[in-house]
């Protein structure tokens, strides 16, 4: 499973998804609500080469970051854990599988996602930080 095919292809298909999501009852994303919308920058951490791979993306809805690897399916979501810097999601996206994402946030403009799960079958495993770099 190569690292990078898995990264750009969720990335492509979060700037492109238009797709619905529902929060569990009790879920509180208010912690996304406060990351500046715009261009980022997601670079591969932990662990990869030295020139791992970036991308850019236009994040209209912070949201959406929970489900980078199925962003273009409706998924039903489960905050499992929330704080004021970071959160914990669970979900599931009915006969495309399932992940587990967390989002730390330094600042408005500077995340850390870590997320893992199965997409079609097939698993996946990242860590990325994400930079604001502008206006989309």
């Amino acid at each position: 499973m190569k690292f990078s095919h898995i990264i750009l292809s969720g990335f492509c298909a979060l700037a492109t998804a238009s797709g619905a999501y529902a929060i569990a009852q009790g879920g509180d994303l208010s912690l996304l609500e406060s990351v500046e919308r715009g261009m980022w920058q997601l670079r591969a951490v932990g662990g990869g080469p030295s020139g791992a791979p970036v991308s850019q993306i236009c994040v209209s809805d912070p949201a959406r970051l929970v489900q980078i690897q199925h962003s273009a399916w409706a998924c039903e979501h489960y905050v499992v854990r929330s704080s004021a810097t970071s959160i914990t999601v669970s979900y599931s996206c009915k006969g495309h599988g399932q992940g587990l994402t967390t989002i730390r946030k330094e600042s408005p403009r500077l995340i850390h996602i870590q997320s893992q799960g199965i997409r079609d079958n097939a698993p996946f495993s990242f860590a990325v930080e994400g930079r604001r770099l502008n206006a989309c």
